[in-house]
């Protein structure tokens, strides 16, 4: 028990202090997260309010594809992207391996099935309500989609913060294609997995609680943005 108090107090000192190894890797780890959230809400948003309004042969198929893919299991990700990038692989001579910018594309192929399922199912029922006006002011597919993504932005945006809030906390893939190199790759959860199994609990404790705090601040966010959302409609 004194083992563990005493390692809280550590890692309440470093985070009270601001420890230049916990800043540099909580800095990392939102580069990373937040590169990968922009990258994918680019393409999955849209993607959620084509998919809301189109309609065509496989329609069913795509949407069941797509929530197929929301559970596919991150190791296999960053099994994936690691042969894809390795030197053997058709992207190695690009030397993107074991860089940050490789975390950040398997983090874009976990995250946009997620944001771009949550999207569709949020605009399905946005354009139920609008169908009917929109189909009579005559208007081209650009611009019901870019009408269902400006009304649904609140609803566009829980969707994002469920994709960071699934991306920060993500481990097996970007430790694959990471490699959790100190002061290069090295981010929140790997950190934590090393220092553990080092036995420097005030550390990973103090990355830990940073961890905890971005999650329940993107939980809160979500929490507050839906309740908002379905007070407007009221």
């Amino acid at each position: 028990m004194g083992e563990i108090l005493e390692g809280l107090k550590a890692a309440f000192l470093l985070l009270v202090t601001l420890d230049s190894d916990l800043v540099e890797i909580t800095l990392r780890s939102l580069q990373v997260t937040l590169s990968a959230l922009v990258i994918s809400s680019l393409i999955a948003l849209p993607f959620g309010a084509w998919l809301a309004i189109r309609r065509f042969r496989h329609r069913r198929l795509a949407i069941a594809v797509l929530n197929a893919l929301m559970g596919i299991p991150p190791v296999v990700v960053g099994l994936f992207v690691y042969l894809l990038l390795s030197r053997s692989g058709p992207f190695g001579v690009l030397g993107l391996l074991y860089t940050p910018s490789a975390m950040i594309i398997a983090q874009v192929i976990i995250i946009t099935p997620l944001i771009a399922s949550i999207a569709h199912q949020s605009l399905r029922e946005l354009w139920a309500e609008y169908h009917d006006l929109l189909i009579s002011l005559n208007t081209t597919r650009h611009q019901r989609i870019k009408t269902l993504v400006w009304d649904g932005r609140r609803a566009l945006l829980t969707a994002s913060l469920a994709g960071f809030g699934r991306a920060i906390g993500e481990v097996g893939a970007i430790m694959i294609v990471g490699g959790n190199i100190d002061h290069a790759t090295r981010v929140l959860t790997t950190a934590i997995a090393l220092e553990t199994s080092k036995g420097d609990f005030s550390l990973a404790l103090g990355l830990g609680f940073v961890l905890i705090g971005l999650a329940i601040s993107v939980n809160v966010a979500i929490h507050w943005l839906t309740r908002t959302e379905r007070e407007g409609r009221w």
